[in-house]
């Protein structure tokens, strides 16, 4: 989906658009630049690799991704939240022959504008997480190559299970990514082998 010298917008900032952010990395795109509501989440999209931040709430996501680009919009282009406007806006993002990745969850329907699209050339993909790239993923967070654990934004012991469960669910307000419950064994552990042991079993 990504190649070197690519653009890439994702649009959602959350765990999934995240994802996308990292691992988009390993294909050396000239620029990643991310698209929330949330400044709390652009920030972290900061962190996992985005060169540029965008408020679509503040600012016009468009305008400035066009600008960006010399008026071509962006190679590829991650839909990572599964909702009717998100998904639109990804298609508007986009350049002639670019590439759009709908890899948020929808639970109803969105509207394809083909009348849009088809005379652009653009290539929309979809589909749930699979695990073909598992082994591959994990050889990369071994050799250090993904972080996992800047998913970790709340450590827990195993005997507040309920805190963790409180904090996950109230996300907005503490800032939660994903939360790890740590039992006396995992103390000590470099995080990215405790993800990845995690991820494993």
């Amino acid at each position: 989906m990504v190649t070197p010298g690519d653009v890439v917008a994702v649009v959602g900032a959350g765990p999934i658009g995240l994802a996308a952010m990292l691992t988009a990395q390993l294909y050396t795109p000239r620029l990643i630049v991310a698209i929330d509501l949330d400044g709390g989440r652009l920030e972290s999209a900061r962190r996992f690799g985005a060169d540029v931040v965008i408020n679509n709430g503040r600012e016009d996501a468009v305008a400035l991704v066009m600008e960006l680009t010399d008026g071509l919009g962006a190679d590829v282009a991650f839909e990572a939240v599964g909702v009717q406007p998100t998904f639109e806006l990804a298609t508007e993002l986009i350049r002639p022959c670019g590439r759009v990745a709908n890899i948020g969850v929808h639970g109803k329907p969105v509207t394809l504008h083909l009348e849009k699209l088809w005379i652009r050339d653009v290539t929309v993909t979809t589909g749930l997480v699979d695990t073909f790239s598992i082994p591959q993923l994990m050889k990369l967070v071994l050799s250090g190559r993904l972080d996992p654990s800047l998913f970790i934004s709340h450590r827990f012991p195993l005997a507040d299970t309920m805190a963790a469960y409180d904090t996950f669910s109230d996300a907005a307000t503490s800032g939660a990514l994903k939360v790890v419950l740590q039992g006396p064994e995992s103390v000590g552990v470099a995080p990215a082998k405790l993800v990845a042991a995690s991820v494993a079993g």
